[in-house]
């Protein structure tokens, strides 16, 4: 037995596993030192921040600053010993933190959206793969059979390289104006825009533009002839024209809502027979919630050509009446007093101004009141208000003996034959 390489052979194990256990013990710090960071800059921030999250770590801060940390101790790690722990860290860092970037952006820009939490999954599976293959190096020569395999556009041909090249500049460029756009909502309109509706048409604007923007910038850096898009133009100026007229009437009209602010988010109003309390004006149509829960959609269109009643524009009062009918015989002013005090039982309804009951007509069954009360909450309902209500008058009117009035008609005869017996006056 050669002892002499068994010896070296135990020596090299020993000086691989001392330089993995200071490639190990690097790593810890580095980390170690990104979460302290993290934690002290991130005690006030808000749950929804895109750099600290809300468990600090799952934000895009520790990821970069690990990446950062990482990345310069490899440097200097390579100056004396060959690195392999580090280098492996580095990758894991960079899928990491492009892996926090588009989930964090996706879940401040559209919150409850099940297609962003689909393309946030499908991203996570596309980065750890290719971090994979890096690691193991199979990235270049993946990349250059992609760039083999050539798809054919009329006379031009494109590599599948080119196209996934293309389609992560795009969605790269794209998430971050999604991102400035969403940092200029919260953090400069909510301070500086108190009215909810300016705010949104200023947010849905700034969007769009930047969306254009960044499309454009990523056409241009896949390499596409941004003269081309004139031809697209011409298209869609002709579709506007006619098919689209439509759609395009519907977005204009909801950016002149907004900016009008003739109807406001929160207002109640009544459009086509429908009544309810708008809690949003999307770029194409408005949602009108009515006090059961139900939900209109209306087009913006028809806000600006149709007639739509805002009940909330001058004053934020709303009439709720009823109506009874009882006996002729019966007490006005006992049955005024029985309806208002009915009223002045129930929370919800305003003393300014008062409750009033009319005696409003003398119809054939009886004496006809109408009661008038004003709420400042539609919102919760009126229906369940107005039942609470006539319980309420029917329990007292039933206290005070007074009859509700039956339906009453008159039967006459004009003539009989000569055999029947005469009738007495019958009321029906």
């Amino acid at each position: 037995m050669d002892f002499s390489a068994l010896t070296f052979t135990q020596k090299l194990s020993q000086v691989e596993a001392r330089s993995l256990s200071i490639e190990f013990a690097i790593l810890v710090a580095c980390v170690a030192v990104a979460w302290g960071v993290c934690r002290w800059f991130g005690r006030d921030q808000p749950k929804d921040s895109i750099w600290f999250g809300v468990r600090i770590i799952d934000g895009l801060l520790f990821p970069l600053l690990a990446l950062l940390f990482t990345d310069l101790a490899r440097r200097g790690v390579m100056t004396f010993q060959p690195v392999l722990v580090l280098r492996i860290a580095v990758s894991v860092f960079i899928s990491l933190a492009v892996i926090r970037f588009f989930a964090r952006v996706l879940r401040a820009v559209f919150p409850a959206s099940a297609m962003a939490r689909l393309l946030e999954r499908t991203i996570s599976w596309v980065v750890w793969v290719g971090a994979i293959l890096w690691i193991v190096g199979l990235l270049p020569p993946v990349l250059a059979e992609l760039d083999e395999i050539t798809l054919a556009f009329g006379r031009t041909r494109v590599s599948l390289r080119t196209i996934l090249d293309g389609a992560l500049s795009a969605g790269l460029v794209l998430a971050i104006a999604l991102w400035i756009s969403s940092t200029i909502e919260k953090r400069i309109l909510r301070e500086a825009v108190t009215d909810l509706s300016m705010r949104k048409v200023a947010s849905n604007a700034i969007r769009a533009f930047l969306l254009l923007i960044g499309l454009l910038f990523a056409l241009s850096a896949v390499g596409v002839d941004l003269t081309a898009l004139s031809v697209l133009g011409g298209a869609l100026g002709v579709g506007l024209g006619f098919g689209l007229q439509k759609l395009a009437a519907n977005y204009v009209s909801g950016f002149v809502i907004l900016l009008e602010r003739s109807i406001r988010i929160g207002d109640n109003v009544r459009v086509d027979g429908f009544e309810g309390r708008i809690t949003d004006i999307k770029t194409r149509y408005t949602l009108v919630r009515a006090g059961n829960g139900r939900e209109s959609i209306v087009p913006n269109e028809s806000l600006i050509t149709s007639r739509v009643e805002n009940l909330s524009q001058a004053d934020l009062k709303f009439n709720i009446q009823t109506n009874i009918i009882v006996a002729y015989d019966s007490d006005v002013a006992k049955v005024q007093a029985i309806l208002l005090d009915a009223t002045k039982a129930q929370a919800r309804v305003l003393s300014d101004p008062a409750p009033v009951a009319f005696l409003l007509n003398f119809v054939p069954d009886g004496l006809e009141f109408n009661l008038n009360f004003w709420v400042s909450d539609p919102d919760k309902g009126r229906d369940n208000l107005r039942s609470a209500i006539n319980i309420a008058i029917l329990e007292g009117l039933r206290s005070a003996g007074i009859t509700i009035a039956n339906p009453q008609r008159v039967v006459r005869v004009a003539s009989l034959p000569s055999d029947a017996s005469p009738l007495p006056d019958a009321h029906l």
